[in-house]
């Protein structure tokens, strides 16, 4: 049998590191399944929605390197521009087969007909539509080399008659190139860059460091010795050095992170922000010195007041950086955060130790749980909402866990069929899905893929019965709490049907129990917990912008004649402000 197009974009894909492709086949993509089939190399996951398939490649992505997805024509691939937004903005090389209708049909408004250029443009840094066998090997090369070395998303869109077409010849590569540069500011500017840390007046050094930092935990660590700096993390920068044993860890800034955090960034003499692109900006100190090292100089200074900006990978420029500096002997900075990190960390106990009414558990106490038994390497996969709240409260690192969600794109359902892609790479590690129910709920179909494949997902639902991020949202800012709740199934039990192991947990004192057994049960698992739905998003504290937006919803509720409302209204305010005390 001659080689086709299909078998060429196998062998392109094997070549580049491919291990797995996350698709639903049909019509124009059956070329491409018949060609991974008797090729026998790459493994095809099933899934059962392309938004979850390009979930799935994008965690691939992040663990391994590259991923890859497809969707066939129109609707198809048209689902999978979520997975490919939230891919291409956390960094992640995943390459995207769309499959399209046949060449001669374009511009016909023929039966399901894309335009995949206009399509894919705002989430991807590479697409284009291979309308010829000799433009397919050319354009599918230079998609890979895009992928992974833009760190994104490779979009090739690719006819059906295209796909089976019979290969020809090209004089260019057909190969993937995986380089593996070194990366720091040149020798003036590391010079440079000494100077001013050597030179500083005060000796209060913070670094800030996000997901750029991964492969250089030691590197950054080493840093912070030599200034005796605490070590402020990005919620995607927080698994790596949020550990209860580093004398560094001074917990998150930002919106989920720890006052601790905060303090230690807006009292530093100069902070120093490591591979993050955090993207709030309110967060960040506006008179101190800034400096910023990042891999992609495009970013340098768009957060930030930058006094000094340096294009680098983290680990190379840290390398070359130490030897130049003198260090500092004063550690009564980095001692007095770390020890506000710990004092807070203390508090959160008060979380996760009341006795709650039935199906009102504390997601704080199922999240501490969740961190108490599961594995050292554990995986976690974290939905949006108020998931993210109690994974960037209570998950810790262990110098060998992974963490990681929607954090850039923000989009919801993202846990399950991310697990799906950790599950798959990494057969033989634990993978936590940590679910909320207005997520799952969601891609509630991609359940199957896990029982398909037998997935050993370990997925727990905070089941608030609530859209319970947006409710917040929807009082601190004065508006008339609606349409956020939620008439949910029994996940548990659906999940049986399922052939996944089903728990339910109405009351605190079983959750324990059913936390450690879903953890020593073989195979997939789903535990259903219903959580309070009420829960203060923000402890420690209460703003004055939530104590004020609880007013207003009262008043406005009393206004138009709601006193049924207004009561509960008052009742919900009231019980957020006795958590709180």
């Amino acid at each position: 049998m001659s080689k086709n197009v299909s078998d060429q974009l196998v062998e392109m894909l094997v070549q580049a590191g491919v291990k797995r492709v996350y698709a639903i086949t049909g019509d124009s993509l059956n070329p491409v399944n018949d060609a991974i089939r008797r090729d026998g190399r790459l493994e095809w996951i099933h899934v059962r929605h392309e938004e979850s398939a390009a979930y799935a490649a994008s965690m691939d992505a992040e663990l391994h390197g590259i991923g890859c997805c497809m969707g066939s024509s129109g609707p198809g691939h048209v689902h999978l521009i979520n997975g490919l937004y939230d891919a291409n903005r956390a960094g992640n090389p995943v390459i995207a087969i769309a499959s399209t209708c046949a060449t001669q049909k374009f511009g016909t408004h023929w039966f399901q007909e894309t335009n995949p250029f206009y399509l894919f443009e705002d989430c991807s840094k590479y697409v284009y539509v291979a309308n010829t066998p000799k433009q397919f090997t050319t354009m599918m090369q230079r998609a890979l080399q895009t992928a992974i070395n833009e760190k994104g998303v490779a979009v090739l869109g690719l006819p059906g008659d295209v796909a089976g077409a019979d290969l020809e010849e090209v004089s260019t590569a057909t190969q993937s190139f995986l380089t593996r540069p070194v990366v720091r500011p040149s020798d003036a500017e590391l010079d440079k860059l000494a100077t001013v840390l050597n030179d500083a007046k005060n000796k209060r050094f913070v670094l800030y460091c996000g997901h750029g930092c991964r492969e250089a935990v030691s590197q950054v660590e080493a840093l912070a010795e030599k200034l005796k700096a605490p070590i402020v993390s990005s919620f995607r920068g927080k698994i790596f050095f949020d550990r209860e044993d580093s004398p560094y860890a001074a917990g998150m800034n930002g919106l989920l992170g720890h006052r601790s955090g905060y303090d230690a960034c807006a009292k530093s003499d100069v902070l120093i922000m490591l591979g993050t692109d955090f993207p709030y900006a309110e967060f960040l100190p506006k008179k101190n010195t800034i400096i910023q090292i990042d891999e992609r100089p495009e970013i340098i200074g768009r957060r930030a007041k930058v006094d000094y900006g340096y294009a680098g990978d983290v680990k190379d420029t840290i390398e070359a950086l130490l030897p130049r500096l003198k260090g500092n002997a004063d550690d009564s900075f980095l001692t007095s955060i770390h020890k506000e990190y710990v004092e807070l960390e203390k508090s959160l106990d008060h979380y996760t130790s009341k006795k709650t009414e039935v199906d009102q558990i504390d997601p704080e106490y199922a999240a501490k749980l969740l961190n108490k038994y599961a594995a050292q390497d554990a995986i976690f996969t974290v939905d949006t909402g108020m998931n993210v709240v109690w994974a960037a409260r209570f998950i810790k690192g262990t110098g060998e866990r992974y963490l990681t969600g929607s954090f850039n794109h923000g989009s919801m359902a993202n846990a399950l069929p991310m697990s799906i892609g950790a599950a798959a790479s990494e057969k033989g590690r634990q993978v936590v899905a940590m679910c909320g129910d207005g997520g799952l709920s969601m891609l509630l179909g991609d359940l199957a893929t896990i029982m398909q494949y037998q997935y050993p997902v370990k997925i727990f639902v905070f089941n608030n019965r609530s859209l319970a991020m947006v409710k917040l949202e929807m009082e601190v800012s004065g508006y008339l709490d609606w349409q956020t709740n939620m008439v949910n199934p029994p996940f548990d039990k659906i999940a049986e049907l399922m052939n996944i192991k089903g728990f339910e947990v109405h009351k605190t004192e079983d959750l324990e129990g059913v936390v450690k057994q879903a953890f020593e049960t073989e195979g997939p698992v789903l535990v259903n917990i219903y959580t309070n739905r009420d829960t203060l998003a923000m402890p420690p504290h209460i703003t004055f912008e939530q104590m004020k937006g609880f007013a207003t919803n009262i008043i406005k509720k009393i206004g138009k004649g709601d006193f049924a409302d207004a009561k509960d209204a008052i009742a919900n305010s009231m019980g957020h402000i006795k958590d709180v005390f």
